[in-house]
């Protein structure tokens, strides 16, 4: 009788961090919140700690021309707010500023 070999490669349930399809690639998360109506607030995470986010925050206001903050969340750490929907300009601005490659900017919302 054969035996099935598919078994004896890894654990599906073990608690290591580099079994999925994540392979250590750090994301940085675009998403939009609806607010009211027709108002938005976009939301960027996972930006790399080196980054200095009030210099980014201040272009970013004022080439979109909109209001932003960076809000200090628990488990997320700091996070960019910009008002409206700015998802594709934000992620053009991290690609072409070499913040961020396009692999790693994972676009959520509508």
């Amino acid at each position: 009788m054969s035996s099935i070999q598919n078994l004896n490669s890894a654990d599906p349930f073990a608690e290591e961090s580099n079994l999925g399809g994540d392979s250590g690639i750090s994301y940085v998360h675009i998403r939009i919140f609806q607010r009211s109506g027709r108002k938005a607030v976009t939301t960027v995470e996972g930006l790399p700690p080196k980054t200095d986010l009030k210099k980014i925050l201040k272009h970013l206001k004022k080439s979109l021309n909109c209001n932003g903050n960076i809000v200090v969340e628990e488990n997320l750490g700091m996070v960019l707010q910009l008002q409206g929907d700015q998802r594709k300009e934000i992620a053009n601005f991290l690609i072409e500023e070499k913040i961020s490659q396009k692999p790693s900017i994972k676009i959520h919302g509508f």
